[in-house]
């Protein structure tokens, strides 16, 4: 198969840089609103007689449900996406995604029509699951089939990067929510307008969708009638378990740095163990965002200079030093202090934008959606979905669970990079 050119992303490329920024912007943005409005959630859809040990474990639940139908959605809309099109299923798994997100912010309560609420939330849960399975694998896929083989880390960190926007946008739109608005407001109404306004996001992402092409790859796989013509996700289990592993391991990275060092360590700060105010630790973490979002394009930039080897050993040792020194210091230092510690370690955090790197290339392209998406939903539906409950039950006995675990996997993403610097050659793009 022919390559494209060595080149300079172009002005057509940032295009589609930005418009598969945007799907995964969206989903940051839906799940950092529903981990932060997680409580009101609880009230407004399950019996007010419930202890708040049910409550929390029924919110965790539906948090957990689409994590656990990612895996789903994703072999079903890669399979399309291999076989009629990129293009197609990109812009589908968005449409999936707004419209259950809009219906979240417009769902009766539990006063309203008793145990159908919680269902139907429960359905719109599913739903986005479904749709995420297809968006980002989506997006990285159909990003390193448009550039230049040279620029793919630089290109897919830019749209990592470019995810992270949507947490970003989400804690601000729950600072906004916080403070112009009574926690009285904020139960009665106020909660939905995250909801509505990200399905609007997602609305207006469909309508430009609609101004990008089918990969070249993929076009020149159908004119040369080279695409597959069985189970794609068959074909991956049979004949690419080391890609599938080497996928899984470093979606498990993945998890913990978004997961567990952006998204939960301001839970963990702001908890009656250390007592931080609400405020401050979204304030922290809207800096440590920004650094993640530098970290990624850094780590994209890297990876096409120096290869994916030598970036995951050096950024993943930095993120198990600078993350032990940011969790052991909570409550010992200043708040100044503290944030410029977790604005470091949100910035090695920023080897997640090499993941994509390392899957495009580990299968072919007629392969490529459904390995990928495989390997990252199989990976976040385990890790992704577990982790925030199993942190939670060890919190009880060790609150800096948090800080050994995220050590475990930079140690094992620095075993990754002699892994990827030593090992056999991946396919090309």
């Amino acid at each position: 198969m022919t390559t494209l050119p060595a080149r300079s992303l172009n002005v057509n490329d940032i295009k589609v840089l930005s418009l598969a920024s945007l799907g995964g912007a969206l989903e940051y943005y839906d799940f950092i609103i529903f981990i932060f409005f997680a409580t009101t959630l609880s009230d407004q859809f399950f019996p007010a007689g419930l202890s708040q040990f049910w409550k929390t474990l029924n919110t965790s639940g539906l948090f957990a449900i689409a994590y656990f139908m990612r895996p789903l959605g994703g072999v079903v809309m890669a399979h399309f996406g291999d076989l009629v099109g990129r293009k197609k299923l990109f812009t589908l798994s968005i449409v999936l995604m707004a419209l259950p997100t809009f219906c979240i912010g417009l769902l009766p309560t539990f006063h309203q029509i008793s145990y159908a609420a919680p269902i139907l939330l429960l359905v719109m849960r599913m739903l986005q699951g479904i749709a995420i399975g297809g968006e980002i694998p989506g997006s990285w896929v159909f990003v390193s089939e448009h550039v230049p083989p040279k620029r793919i880390g630089l290109a897919n960190g830019l749209v990592t990067s470019g995810l992270t926007l949507g947490i970003l946008i989400g804690t601000l739109m729950t600072l906004f929510i916080n403070s112009s608005y009574s926690p009285a407001d904020i139960k009665e109404f106020a909660w939905r307008i995250p909801f509505l306004v990200g399905g609007v996001m997602g609305f207006v992402t469909v309508y430009l969708r609609g101004y990008l092409h089918e990969t070249p790859v993929f076009k020149e796989m159908q004119a040369l009638k080279q695409l597959n013509q069985d189970l794609p996700v068959s074909t991956v289990w049979r004949h690419h378990k080391p890609a599938i592993l080497i996928s899984v391991l470093t979606t498990w990275l993945l998890t913990a740095g978004i997961v567990v060092v952006i998204l939960f360590a301001p839970l963990l700060m702001k908890s009656a163990v250390f007592n931080i105010p609400a405020k401050v630790t979204l304030t922290m973490q809207s800096f440590t965002i920004v650094a993640l979002a530098l970290g990624c394009i850094f780590t994209g930039y890297m990876c096409d200079r120096f290869g994916v080897g030598k970036t995951f050993i050096g950024m993943c040792s930095a993120l198990a030093v600078s993350s032990c020194v940011f969790y052991f210091n909570i409550g010992q230092v200043d708040y100044a202090t503290l944030t410029v510690m977790y604005v470091i370690t949100g910035f090695f955090v920023g080897i997640v934008g090499g993941v994509p790197y390392i899957m495009v290339h580990a299968f072919p392209a007629r392969i490529r959606f459904s390995g990928l998406s495989f390997s990252y939903n199989l990976s976040y539906a385990v890790f992704g979905g577990l982790t925030p409950t199993f942190l939670t039950y060890v919190n009880n006995y060790n609150p800096l669970s948090a800080a050994y675990y995220v050590l475990f996997l930079s140690l094992m993403g620095v075993a990754c990079g002699w892994y990827l610097l030593k090992g056999p050659s991946q396919a090309t793009v």
